[in-house]
């Protein structure tokens, strides 16, 4: 009974892998819900546009319960300069998804110009690189006489190039898209076409910060990703902030998960993140749900580079003193 029971775990789990990778491959960007604090991962145009310098740290583990399930491994920095016109940034990400491991390196430039007294648009290119591994001994497959996983490893690297435009009002809104990768005819070579396309993907997102009062914010988002051949990912998520310290929220992705979301400024200097995903389609009935925690280290009040240091933050009274009020995205 129990070797009957773990052959289909191994079916399920390799179904699963197969189509997350088939979902996962033409992607700059792996998949996240707290996107709304991850632009920089995306779009290169973002990475100039924050108040300060900031570091970010990402982790995310998919459907926990099931072998071989994905996880995400992320870490940026968005640098803007002293100029206020000009940003650099830098991701790298590791994902992992059963018998493959992708890790990911880019370096963002962005330049931004004033469109009216608050609002700029910022434009952005990276260029980087990415390295495949899959090793075919992980897992149990149905047909280990196949002749697409006799070679046991499998290992190539390609170069990115991508770009990005932000347009954001300094307090309220803000509208971007990005191609993470316009290189995708180098992507990969017959050895893994059977379950890897190459098409190019475009990232649309949105968000406005409605003051509730003094202390409370409502920040409602989107995330698009369009893919050709594939279906159109719709992410939509709804945040409060309370005594600009403390968020609570949701997030619906199209049929696939629901997901609550919390976040807390420890200081000005320091947020963190968490979400938690509940599958709604099929693999909810096998998976215990997706986790995700991100921590954000903001460097300073300032920029980097040449040039005046000229603040971004928004500044609020508290008895006769001055602090920071951080911008809600």
């Amino acid at each position: 009974m129990s070797d009957k029971v773990n052959l289909s775990t191994y079916k399920i789990v390799l179904l699963v892998v197969l189509m997350a990778v088939s979902f996962v491959h033409a992607q700059k960007e792996p998949q996240y819900t707290q996107y709304m604090y991850n632009i920089g991962s995306f779009n290169p145009a973002y990475v100039g546009t924050v108040e300060s310098p900031e570091i970010i740290g990402l982790y995310r583990a998919q459907w926990v319960d099931i072998e071989g399930a994905p996880t995400t491994i992320r870490g940026g920095a968005n640098i803007p300069f002293n100029n206020e016109k000009m940003g650099l940034g830098i991701n790298v990400v590791n994902d992992e998804l059963g018998p493959t491991t992708q890790t990911y390196f880019d370096v963002a430039y962005s330049y931004e110009i004033q469109l009216s007294d608050e609002t700029k648009l910022s434009f952005g290119l990276n260029a980087g690189g990415s390295s495949l591994n899959i090793d075919y001994s992980k897992g149990t497959f149905e047909n280990p006489s196949d002749v697409s996983i006799l070679g046991g490893n499998y290992n190539n690297f390609y170069p990115t190039v991508g770009a990005g435009l932000f347009m954001y009002h300094e307090e309220d809104w803000y509208l971007g898209a990005s191609v993470p990768n316009f290189l995708t005819n180098t992507l990969y070579n017959d050895e893994v076409a059977t379950i890897v396309e190459d098409n190019m993907q475009l990232n649309l997102i949105g968000g406005y910060v409605f003051q509730l009062s003094d202390r409370t914010k409502f920040k409602p988002a989107f995330l698009v990703n369009y893919l050709q051949g594939s279906p159109v990912n719709i992410n939509l998520s709804a945040n409060f902030q309370f005594i600009d310290a403390l968020t609570i929220g949701a997030a619906y992705r199209f049929d696939n998960a629901v997901s609550g979301l919390a976040g807390f400024q420890i200081s000005n200097a320091m947020f963190i993140g968490y979400a938690y995903d509940y599958n709604t389609n099929g693999l909810g009935e096998y998976g215990g749900g997706s986790h995700e925690a991100i921590l954000k280290f903001y460097i300073g009040r300032g920029g980097f580079g040449s040039g005046n240091n000229k603040s971004k933050n928004k500044k609020s009274k508290n008895k006769g003193k001055q602090i920071d009020s951080p911008r809600f995205f």
